[in-house]
């Protein structure tokens, strides 16, 4: 079995609520996980990254944090997935790496990534200096169409969120 389908088989485990299965496969591929997120492969690097999000790791977060400060793009667009799937559950997945996100959203060279980390950001605690950024970049003309247009739909959640609280 490979790193890919171990993570497929994680997915539909953490999905049917299988937890021991899940804890006995995590413990299985540990070594394996880290050694693929250290590989001078951008696309094992990618794929190890995605993994974290797909076993439900959370013990796997700084290495997510890492995967958001990898130079490829691949990999921090893997480890943006893993960090949304992460913090649906769990706002302080995002509010830990927010300035990191920020950093992503306002200035990656990747409009994809740009855009995945936007939309990472909604499932962190509606703080002002998230949406005053995300309205900037929703309405700024010069930006990638759907940048602005994600930006703008995450604006609008995380002030809703910021309504309901109070």
């Amino acid at each position: 079995m490979t790193l890919a389908e171990a993570a497929a088989q994680a997915d539909h485990l953490a999905e049917s609520g299988s937890e021991r299965e899940l804890a006995a496969l995590r413990s299985q591929w540990d070594d394996e996980l880290e050694a693929a997120a250290r590989s001078g492969d951008f696309r094992e690097r990618a794929l190890a990254f995605r993994a974290v999000g797909l076993f439900r790791w959370r013990a796997k977060e700084e290495l997510l944090r890492r995967g958001l400060d990898d130079g490829s793009p691949a990999a921090r667009g893997s480890a943006l997935l893993s960090l949304e799937l992460l913090s649906r559950d769990h706002p302080s997945t995002v509010n830990s790496v927010r300035p990191l996100l920020h950093k992503l959203v306002s200035s990656d060279d990747n409009a994809v990534v740009r855009r995945l980390a936007a939309l990472a950001l909604k499932n962190g605690s509606p703080q002002r200096e998230t949406i005053v950024l995300l309205q900037g970049i929703g309405a700024d003309d010069e930006a990638d169409a759907s940048l602005r247009q994600a930006a703008s739909r995450v604006e609008q959640q995380l002030r809703r969120k910021a309504a309901a609280r109070r």
